[in-house]
């Protein structure tokens, strides 16, 4: 059975951020708003909630996973940054953008690229995603909540409901998001930036 908390986009009740980071925290699966699509996340380290999302949405063993982070304070932590690619993030974050970057050991294995050793670090400019990782304390595993054979990523709250109910233990229901998938940029190789993907954020802003 899959619960719906309907939180405020602009205005989270900190009760129901609580409720939904206490599902995190136990293990769980979730699926919540963001500043471009519906997205499912859970904690960095469960192992079961991360099987679940790879059999949810069939990813292979060579998809880019991402870790959803406040702010810019963490990223030392799980990834190696030079001075100039430093100065892009933060000009850019928060913002709909994703940045490919060497992790650090600090990684779980099992989220890093395989053969890269890169992780994904995303800063979302969006009051729930914010509201849940100040209470959680730091990163949340993330990954959009586009389902195989769909054309688009979820976006619509009932849909969200409707689709994921019994596949993952809570929904979000934060109002309507986009259909457009972040901007990836890969910095990982210290070449400056690449475009992995061109989605919501523009790139004139990158070059």
């Amino acid at each position: 059975m899959t619960d719906v908390l309907h939180i405020h986009p602009e205005t989270p009740q900190p009760r129901l951020i609580r409720q939904a980071v206490d599902v995190i925290r136990g293990g769980g699966l979730i699926a919540y708003p963001t500043d471009t699509t519906y997205a499912l996340g859970c904690g960095i380290g469960e192992k079961d909630a991360l099987d679940r999302l790879i059999r949810l949405r069939r990813l292979d063993n060579k998809h880019q996973f991402t870790l959803l982070c406040p702010d810019l304070s963490v990223l030392a932590t799980y990834a190696k940054v030079d001075n100039p690619d430093y100065r892009l993030l933060k000009a850019h974050t928060p913002g709909p953008y994703t940045f490919i970057l060497s992790a650090t050991s600090e990684v779980p294995r099992r989220l890093m690229h395989p053969k890269k050793r890169t992780i994904g670090i995303r800063v979302p400019d969006h009051p729930i995603c914010q509201a849940l990782l100040n209470e959680h304390g730091g990163p949340i595993m993330t990954s959009t909540a586009h389902l195989p054979d769909d054309e688009f990523p979820l976006t619509d709250p009932q849909d969200v409901r409707d689709f994921l109910q019994g596949q993952v233990d809570l929904v979000i229901d934060g109002g309507f998001c986009g259909v457009t998938e972040t901007t990836v940029i890969s910095l990982a190789d210290g070449n400056g930036p690449e475009v992995v993907r061109e989605g919501a954020g523009p790139l004139d802003a990158i070059f």
